[in-house]
This record gives structure tokens, sequence and C-alpha cells, in this order.
């Protein structure tokens, strides 16, 4: 997450307009995220590991069903495997806490002090953070993949274009539902524990482990009533086209309204806890 650069108003008195203070908010998210290349290359490797292993579970777990299992057979549980290990790094699964952090040690007073809202400063910074970690952190799984299991892709255009939208949407609602959970800091001592509890909730509910349509139906119908499938399940039912037409867009429209609704809440609690803040020193 961001460490933001400086804002201050150019020698003419202007200052910069809010588009491109996003702008180089993103750009600061991708350059400083690829500073870390072999944290990066780690990740990759650690993916791709993960997704070797995950892709043959699944296919046993198809063998095992008789050959299909709510409408995925071998090759599409593997795809399904792959992808999400592509969509564990742009989509943040796995959470950070760097807001949480600046309100405990009160820096979070400088960041309400800077000409940027702070929110809209680290989701430009996240958005930066995904963009980098698409392409070193997704691609490895999705290259071993096609050619250890291979992959289960349709051949027409539309899917990836819708795809690409629900994954920037998906990126969306996990920065929004992080940014409503370090907002808790502002109440809460320790976070460990809300933290915890919201990444199992997250990877369990989001289909990182296996997918929704597996679940049995009250389990899924507890993860429908969530953001957490916006921000795996989506992107990859998508993708693969297991949905379209007007059935894809709904599903967009859901990840939107989701995205809508946290970063709304957000808002309220952190200007909410923003009022309450005492830094010591004043």
């Amino acid at each position: 997450m961001p460490t933001f650069p400086s804002q201050a108003a150019p020698a003419s008195g202007r200052t910069r307009s809010p588009i491109a203070a996003f702008t180089a908010h993103v750009v600061m998210g991708f350059r400083r995220w690829s500073t870390y290349r072999l944290a990066t290359a780690a990740g990759a490797f650690t993916n791709t590991v993960f997704g070797l292993i995950k892709a043959y579970i699944t296919i046993g777990a198809v063998g095992a069903a008789g050959g299909t299992l709510m409408g995925y057979d071998a090759a599409t549980a593997a795809t399904y495997a792959w992808l999400v290990q592509a969509l564990i790094a742009p989509v943040n699964i796995f959470g950070w806490q760097e807001l949480a952090l600046r309100i405990r040690t009160g820096d979070v007073a400088i960041d309400l002090a800077r000409p940027i809202d702070p929110q809209v400063a680290f989701l430009a910074a996240d958005l930066g953070r995904a963009a980098y970690s698409l392409i070193p952190r997704g691609a490895p799984p999705l290259l071993v993949g096609a050619a250890v299991t291979g992959l289960a892709l349709p051949g027409a255009v539309l899917p990836y274009l819708l795809g690409a939208l629900s994954v920037v949407l998906a990126v969306l609602v996990s920065f929004a539902g992080l940014w409503l959970l370090n907002t808790a800091a502002f109440w809460l001592l320790d976070m460990r524990g809300v933290i915890t509890l919201y990444m199992v909730a997250s990877n369990i509910l989001s289909g990182m482990i296996v997918p929704v349509h597996w679940f049995p139906d009250w389990m899924a119908r507890i993860a429908q009533v969530t953001p957490f499938p916006s921000l795996v399940q989506a992107p990859v039912d998508i993708v693969t086209a297991r949905v379209e037409g007007a059935a894809a867009l709904g599903v967009l429209a859901t990840q939107l309204a989701w995205f809508t609704a946290l970063v709304l809440v957000g808002r309220v609690v952190f200007r909410t806890g923003a009022r309450r803040l005492v830094v010591q020193g004043g």
C-alpha cells in the first residue's frame, strides 16, 4: 500500500488536478511494487506450485464424482484452479493492513492533511499495485497450467473483454472491503482477530479454495449475500464463459454494486473514526 508522494503545490501556485493526482498515485503504486522483484519471483513460484497441487486435487475430485461435478469436468476444473492462482496477487486476496497501522501510529493524521482524499489515494496506489502484479504474478501459473494440464478457455473474444472488466471490478471490491476492515482500527486496539476472521471468510467464500458452485446449498446462499464471490468466482466464471450474455452482465452489475456499497460505507466509517482521532502532541 502507498507511501505518498509529495503533493505540494507548484511554484506557480496551481495545485494538481484530481485526475493528475490520482494518476500520480497509480504510477507510484506500480513503481513501488515493481521494486520488489525477488519477492515477485518468489510469489510467482509459490502460486505456481500451489496451482499444481490445487489443479490435481480438483481433477481428483471431479474423477471421484464420476467425471463431472456441478458442470466442471477435469479440464475446466484444472483451468479454474490455475485462473484462481493467477488472480491471487492482483486481487490481493490475502489483504493488507497499511491503513490500520497508520491509524494506530497516528500517521493517518498526515494523510488527512494532504490535498488528496486518503481513500482515493489508497485506491489509486492499489490499482497501480494490481496492474504490476497482473503479469509477473499471474502469467507463470497460467503458462505452467497450459503446459501441464492444459487450459479450457473459450475461443471467442468477448469473454476475455468482459473478464478483464470483471478483474478490475474484483480489485475494486477487494480494496473497498479491506479499506472498511482497516477502519476498525479507529475503535480496536488489536486487529489480529478481525483480520483473521475476514481472511478465513474471504478465502472460503470467494471460491479461492473450491468453486462456489461446489458448495452445499446453505453455504452457497451464505456466499451469495457477501461480496466475496465477486473477488474470484465472478471473474473466473466470466473469462471461462461459464456465464455469458445477460448473465455475465448481471455478474458485472453485482460486482459494481458491491464496490459502490462498500466504498461508500468505508468512506462514512473512515470519516466517523477520523473525527474521534487523537494524536499525541496536538
